[in-house]
């Protein structure tokens, strides 16, 4: 299994007041899943999501990725970690407006031991695997909203990760440009074996997933595909 979480708990600080958002968690992905999580605002999907990611902490639980217990790392170990381990994919793409896609796919490797000239390489393979071989050299204002999210795509695979996360992938493209991408974030998970997981509110999108569970008031579930 990739990830092999138990009895996750996670809360949140509001003044005196603390608010639940993960009750007692516990979920296994295993290796070349695509699952979707689903569930209303503030049912604690992206919380979930930042845990699995190694971007938030668990308040109680165990969460180990890729065999590593990552709720025991400190955060320069985090930070290793998910440079090596996690790819990245955020609904508003995050690209660095003053660099080219190339220069933006090549980010992530700027904490491997690669040179210059292998940073670039597996950044060009990764724009030519998302079918941009064509835009290396444009800036995020010359791209579509979608090419943008190709080019996040790229740089969340330039690394080789264990895992990729999506977060609301498709929630600012117009409908053709989210088809894209689902196709794209398929192709990764069928051709090339790559495990993702995926939140989304769009019932199309996570149909295209393997496996759809459902969080609601911090309490997970599995989905029935055929009520969506």
């Amino acid at each position: 299994m990739i990830v092999q979480i138990e009895d996750l708990t996670k809360s949140y600080r509001r003044g005196d007041q603390e608010i639940p958002v993960l009750r007692n968690i516990s979920l296994e992905v295993a290796e070349g899943e695509f699952l979707a999580l689903m569930g209303p605002s503030g049912s604690g999907k992206t919380t979930l999501l930042n845990l699995i990611a190694g971007i938030d902490t668990p308040d109680g639980g165990a969460l180990r990725v890729g065999g590593v217990d990552i709720a025991d790392l400190n955060e320069g170990q985090l930070s290793r970690w998910r440079a090596s381990s996690v790819g990245f994919i955020f609904q508003f793409y995050n690209l660095i407006p003053v660099l080219s896609a190339l220069e933006n796919v090549e980010l992530p490797l700027l904490l491997t031991s690669l040179s210059g000239k292998g940073r670039r390489e597996h950044a060009v393979a990764a724009l030519e695997a998302v079918g941009l071989s064509d835009r290396m050299d444009h800036y995020p204002s010359q791209l579509s909203g979608g090419q943008q999210q190709r080019v996040a795509i790229a740089r969340a695979l330039v690394t080789d990760p264990l895992l990729i996360v999506a977060d609301e992938p498709t929630g600012d493209l117009d409908k053709k440009s989210a088809t894209d991408v689902l196709n794209l974030l398929a192709q990764l998970n069928e051709s090339f074996g790559k495990t993702i997981i995926m939140v989304t509110h769009d019932p199309r999108a996570a149909r295209r997933s393997k496996r759809i569970l459902y969080l609601d008031k911090g309490v997970l579930a599995d989905s029935l595909r055929n009520e969506l």
